[in-house]
């Protein structure tokens, strides 16, 4: 055990050393994580952790799934990578597979290696089609960490100086708790996808290319937009002449329970989606897929030189495959439900629990003073005591006061139970 302490010590010092500072850890005593089975992970000093945010929502199915690893196993044993100058058979499959469980219309697939390129590869074919270059995003969104996607971003946190992308414009979020516009659902009507016409009337020419938007607004500390948001955000956007993109980045895949995607919940048919993340259950691809009409438009060449990589293709299959086979949609359904249940019996608990939302496996928890106020203070202090309690957990939001809940999809009640009361003790000890 000795040995094993120095071994992170020595760790944390050469993080510091070698990597840049932007590469920023949870914890003020960073865990130094060793390997990871099922829905915990270990560290380098022998302690083991139930972690219920999944590397960002990333190990959908817990870490080293045993399927999802053979088949890796036995594509690295056959072909690791070629490009996309190549054809192969795990490529032309998952975008297959793709064209059959996405919603709509959806059908032709381009592979990347993240959600960043993903949304990249999304707004590229946008502005081609449209022949438009001015972009509509959320306020509170997270893209990724490119100059467009940065630029795409409504978060100041998450915005590095200098990658600002002209044409971007920011509409308000349809964030219900903290409303941009002082008003109250359902009496407001909706109103903030109805400002989505005067942006463009205003701060376009126009006409628009697209409207980019997750289903939940992940970073943003997974914002859920009332039921009727998206059919009229995207009616007002199809008649400006723009695309509807649909980022499932953190909402696919089953995570918000009952549907594969997100965006499925809100009944709109998008005519791009993007996906990443607990794709291929931790192996690094990102996608695009869009309507063949659409599609078709990317003429000309491009070339990912990892996406489409067939030891990911062949993940994501597995990946896909077990949340078929094993009807995880509804399941996560059922064990979220339950964890939401739980989660509303601790609000009456908790007064600084000011609002608890999401979908399924998707759990935001806001973190609140008296008056709303955002207190990011005491979700520090949470998070220092969920961790001495071995339970990890994700933050975010812009006002950093929102607690992230994304356990595997495949968790039971029982480990809903175990996080409950260890969320209950910390509560209870603030």
């Amino acid at each position: 055990m000795k040995n094993e302490n120095i071994r992170s010590t020595e760790i944390r010092k050469k993080h510091n050393e070698y990597l840049l500072p932007c590469v920023a850890n949870y914890y003020q005593e960073p865990l130094v994580l060793t390997h990871g089975e099922g829905k915990y992970v270990y560290d380098a000093d022998g302690n083991r952790y139930h972690d219920f945010f999944c590397g960002i929502l990333t190990t959908l199915l817990g870490h080293s799934h045993p399927e999802v690893n053979r088949r890796a196993k036995k594509q690295i044993d056959n072909l690791q990578h070629v490009s996309t100058l190549y054809q192969t058979i795990p490529m032309v499959e998952l975008a297959e597979k793709m064209a059959q469980i996405t919603p709509g219309a959806l059908k032709k697939s381009f592979f990347t290696n993240s959600g960043t390129e993903a949304n990249e590869t999304a707004v590229m074919m946008a502005k081609k089609y449209t022949g438009c270059e001015e972009v509509i995003a959320l306020r509170h969104a997270y893209s990724g960490r490119s100059s467009l996607t940065m630029s795409l971003t409504g978060h100041s946190t998450w915005r590095q100086p200098g990658a600002s992308i002209p044409g971007i414009r920011h509409a308000l979020s349809p964030y219900c708790y903290r409303c941009p516009l002082h008003l109250r659902y359902p009496d407001c009507e909706v109103a903030c996808a109805a400002d989505i016409e005067e942006l463009i009337l205003t701060t376009t020419s126009g006409k628009v290319a697209c409207f980019l938007a997750e289903p939940i607004q992940g970073v943003g500390g997974f914002i859920t937009p009332p039921p009727e948001y998206f059919k009229k955000a995207v009616e007002i956007v199809h008649r400006y002449g723009g695309l509807f993109i649909v980022d499932e980045v953190q909402t696919g895949f089953g995570r918000t329970g009952s549907t594969l995607f997100g965006i499925e919940h809100w009944g709109v048919e998008p005519d791009i989606m993007t996906f990443a993340k607990g794709f291929a259950n931790g192996f690094p691809i990102g996608g695009t897929i869009a309507i063949e009409e659409v599609a078709n438009s990317m003429t000309g060449l491009s070339i990912s030189t990892f996406g489409g990589n067939p030891v990911s293709c062949s993940a994501a299959l597995a990946t896909i495959e077990v949340v078929e086979n094993e009807n995880l949609v509804k399941h996560v359904a059922e064990v979220g439900n339950y964890f939401f249940d739980e989660l509303h019996k601790l609000q009456k608990k908790y007064p600084c629990i000011g609002d608890i939302r999401g979908k399924g496996l998707m759990i935001g928890i806001e973190i609140v003073k008296d008056n709303k106020k955002p207190d990011p203070e005491t979700v520090l202090k949470i998070f220092e005591m969920t961790k001495q309690k071995r339970l990890l957990i994700g933050k975010g939001g812009l006002f950093k006061n929102v607690l992230r809940v994304t356990p595997p999809l495949n968790i039971s009640k029982t480990d809903v139970d175990d996080a409950v009361v260890i969320i209950d003790e910390v509560f209870g000890s603030l």
